[in-house]
Formats: structure tokens, C-alpha cells, sequence
């Protein structure tokens, strides 16, 4: 990690540093924010104590960062063009880099203080989204196109369904439960239990299962959430140091020569299908990249035939110079967004569709990937976050989402669907809302269980879940917008 400085100028140092500490304090935050609902029902159900119940939960979501994928990280990233950020000049870049951090940070504060289930997921992407269409606002191009429109779109629909999904299959357990196992204790809540038995613990086997699955929606929450801090700390280090971090350096020349294949898989491909591309592709354009950052499919040919130049008989990336390697990478980014509009049109077959994923996998071989320590660093700055700063959601979760405190079942239900439809949304490489996930999913259980929804809470909720994206894209634009007039 110690290099990451080495040539850089003594203001781009401070201003890396800061940059770091921000990402980290954001996503500190979003352990004390997030991981409550994790450990909400595990805790106000008394089957693990407090403070018992977030250490385990903030070692979980640390092997959830440390064993996850970089799907979900790279959803992110790819959110805005990253060749957006390698164009503007280095102040403007550290001036986006700051804005969006900061809108994160204070409306994840705001809500949290509030005791309100509101979710990071939707404060990180809004912020992203902000700065990014505060830019084309700026630089006078199409607002639409200062961001990755269709991964956005992708991702909120991630973030629209599953909550939907969560209520739905949370309430439809519990019924199952309830059918399967009517007279038991486990549909009790603490105080009828206590009242009834005297104890103040859940039946064994169902203590077992809140144990469980508690620790499941952690573990979910590491490999989900800190993937999104992973994905925002390589945002910043491409944006402030692109150098050394556009590609991977530590990349092998197994791992460079299929970059360079695939870049030549592809030519080979675009030409042997010219009568089908021909509208799409130009077959005799000679620049290879346009001025301005916007890929254009019509350059593909000379993009290929620049980017199979560069590469062949590179060993390792320290062959190239810094301003080498970030024209691989923006060579890279188009050559990946033409084939992946490429593989939509409707005259491309499945099996050529399926080859074209494989090459564009190929192709973001030394691109896609996040240095060791990065990982680490988001790991124990969730991890730790999550040990403190539970008890505002908590009462929230337990006590005013229903008029009737939460029973086991209904605890139980609601941990297994939001640690089930995280994990998959993780493998699949789909950012989702831990937050509204496993709130969704208690609600779903009080509907199924006909007590009743706190409609103060619920409002309060709602209203949460429909203010952050826009709050968050204004906090993160404005500001962008601000410093930026302050700075030239």
C-alpha cells in the first residue's frame, strides 16, 4: 500500500489520504447503519445478548468482504463511465471524489440518528448518480449520458424488487410455520414467552435458527455491502492516482495475453460479420478513440487494432507508461461497451451472444479487480462499524414496524428470506438494500401474522426510502457544483 504514494505531487498525497479516510468513515457508518437490521431480531428476541450478537456480526461481515466476488463492487463502478473521471482535470476529479462521499456520509447519519431504516445502497448510488449528471450538467453534454443509464436502471430495479420479494416471501413462511407448527413456542413473542414459561430465552431449536440466520444476513451483508465500499474505494483511486490503479500491475502475462486475445477475438469477429455490423461498426474508420470520452462504436476497428498493438509482447504492465495504461483501459471500456451492445441486436445468435460474454470477460481480465488491501481495509472498517451504534434500529425493527411485538417465527421467517435474497443478489453481482430487505421482510411477517402495521413507522419508513435517492443525488450534485465554481 506504502507506493501508492511514490511520485505523487505533496497536495494529490494529502488529498489521496483524506479521500481514503472518507470511503472508510463511510463505510464504518454503514456498519452501525446497515448491520442493525442484521442483528435487530437476534437481539430483541433475547437469543443472543447485545453485545454478543454484534461482535459475531462484525466478524461475519468481515469474512463476507474477505470471501466475496467483485460482481456487486463493479455494479457500482461501473455506474459512471470511469472514463469520466480519468478526463476531467485532478482537482475537478477530487472535487466529485469528496462530494459524493460526503453526501453519503451525512444523509446515512441523518437517518441513522433518526432510528430510521434507510439505505445505504440507495445513498451510495444516488450520491454516484449526482455528481455524475452534475458533470454533463457542466460540461454541457446530455445529462442521460454522464452516467451508465442501463446499469443504473439495472441496479434500481434490484433495489425496487427486492424489498417487494422480501414481504412476500417472508409473509408466506411465516403462514407455512404457523400451518406446520401451530402449537409451538416459537410463535410466542419475548414477553408472552416469559410470561407464560418464565424464561426469557427462545425454544432451543428456534434460538438456534435466529442464531443462524442472523449470522447469514451478516455474513450476506460483508459480501453485498462491502463489496459496494470496495467498488467505491477503486473509484476514488482510479480518480485521484489513475496510474497506478487503471489496470491491475499485478497482473500476469497469461492474464495480459487474454486481454490482447480477446481484443483480437473480437476484430476477427466484427470482421467476419461486416455485412451484419455495417451499420454499426466501421470497417475503415482510422481513429481509434474520439476526443471526448464517449466511446463511439464506429471507432471499434482502429480501437482493436491499437489496443492488440499495445499489448502484444507485454510481460507486465510496468512496461507501460502511466498515460500507456490509461489508454488501455479507456481502449478497454469501449471495446467492452461495443460488444456488449454488439451481443443485444437482434441478428446475433445465443451461441455468439454467449461467446462475446466470454471475450468481454476476457477482456476485463486486468481491469476488474481490487488490490488485496483494499479489501482488508473494507472488511474491518465494516466489521468494527457494526459493533456499535445498534440500538436506535433495533427498537425500530422489534417494536414499531408492527402494533405487536415480533414473535420468534416471525423473527426467523424474516431472517432467512433477507440472508437468503441477499446472498443470491451477491452471487448474481446485484447490489441490494440489506436495510429494506429485512425490513420489508418483518413487515411481511406482521401482515401475515395479522398484527397490524405502526402506520407512523411505516410512513416514516417509506418516506426514508423515497427521499434518499434524490436528497442524495442534490446533496452529492450541489455540492459537486459548488466546489467546482469555488475552485477554478
Amino acid at each position: 500500500m506504502p507506493d501508492i504514494f511514490s511520485g505523487l505531487d505533496y497536495g494529490v498525497a494529502i488529498s489521496l489520504v483524506l479521500a481514503l479516510g472518507f470511503v472508510l468513515t463511510y463505510e464504518f457508518i454503514n456498519g452501525f447503519h446497515d448491520t442493525a437490521n442484521a442483528v435487530a431480531t437476534v437481539i430483541y428476541t433475547k437469543a443472543m445478548p447485545p453485545h454478543l450478537a454484534v461482535v459475531a456480526s462484525g466478524i461475519c461481515n468481515f469474512f463476507g468482504v474477505l470471501l466475496s466476488g467483485l460482481g456487486v463492487a463493479y455494479a457500482i463502478v461501473h455506474l459512471l463511465p470511469v472514463e469520466l473521471l480519468l478526463n476531467v482535470g485532478s482537482g475537478q476529479g477530487l472535487v466529485m471524489v469528496f462530494a459524493l462521499l460526503a453526501a453519503a456520509i451525512i444523509w446515512n447519519l441523518g437517518t441513522w440518528y433518526l432510528g430510521l431504516p434507510a439505505s445505504s445502497s440507495h445513498t451510495l448510488i444516488g450520491s454516484i448518480l449526482g455528481v455524475g449528471i452534475a458533470n454533463a450538467w457542466m460540461t454541457d453534454i446530455p445529462l442521460l449520458e454522464g452516467i451508465n443509464t442501463q446499469k443504473a436502471i439495472d441496479i434500481m430495479l434490484s433495489l425496487l424488487i427486492s424489498p417487494t420479494v422480501g414481504f412476500l416471501v417472508a409473509g408466506g413462511l411465516l403462514l407455512l410455520l404457523k400451518k406446520f407448527r401451530a402449537d409451538s413456542r416459537m410463535h410466542n413473542t419475548p414477553d408472552e414467552r416469559k410470561a407464560l414459561d418464565g424464561k426469557k430465552h427462545p425454544p432451543f431449536w428456534t434460538r438456534v435458527a435466529l442464531i443462524l440466520s442472523a449470522l447469514g444476513i451478516s455474513f450476506a451483508h460483508g459480501s453485498n455491502d462491502g463489496q459496494k465500499g470496495i467498488g467505491l474505494l477503486m473509484l476514488v483511486l482510479i480518480g485521484i492516482v489513475p496510474g497506478k490503479f487503471v489496470v491491475d500491475m499485478s497482473s500476469t502475462t497469461y492474464q495480459i495475453e487474454r486481454t490482447h486475445d480477446a481484443a483480437l477475438h473480437l476484430q476477427q469477429f466484427y470482421s467476419r460479420n461486416s455485412y451484419r455490423l455495417n451499420d454499426y461498426i466501421d470497417q475503415s474508420a482510422q481513429d481509434p478513440l474520439p476526443p471526448q470520452f464517449k466511446c463511439d462504436s464506429k471507432q471499434t476497428m482502429p480501437a482493436s487494432n491499437e489496443l492488440v498493438t499495445k499489448l502484444a509482447g507485454i510481460h507486465n504492465y510496468e512496461q507501460l507508461s502511466e498515460t500507456e495504461r490509461i489508454r488501455v483501459r479507456r481502449l478497454l471500456l469501449c471495446l467492452d461497451d461495443t460488444a456488449k451492445k454488439v451481443s443485444k441486436l437482434p441478428s446475433i445468435t445465443s451461441t455468439e451472444k454467449a461467446d462475446l460474454d466470454r471475450l468481454r470477460k476476457d477482456l476485463s481480465a486486468t481491469t476488474e479487480y481490487a488490490p488485496q488491501w483494499v479489501i482488508i481495509a473494507i472488511a474491518m472498517a465494516l466489521g468494527l462499524g457494526t459493533m456499535i451504534g445498534w440500538k436506535r434500529i433495533v427498537l425500530t425493527v422489534g417494536e414499531k414496524i408492527g402494533n405487536k411485538g415480533m414473535t420468534y417465527s416471525q423473527g426467523m421467517a424474516a431472517q432467512i428470506t433477507a440472508a437468503s435474497a441477499i446472498g443470491i443478489a451477491s452471487l448474481t453481482g446485484m447490489p441490494v438494500s440489506t436495510t429494506h430487505v429485512l425490513s420489508s421482510a418483518v413487515a411481511g411477517t406482521m401482515v401475515a401474522n395479522r398484527s397490524g402495521l405502526q402506520s407512523q413507522t411505516v410512513k416514516n419508513i417509506l418516506l426514508a426510502w423515497v427521499l434518499t435517492l434524490p436528497v442524495s443525488m442534490a446533496l452529492s450534485g450541489g455540492m459537486f457544483i459548488a466546489a467546482s465554481h469555488w475552485i477554478k
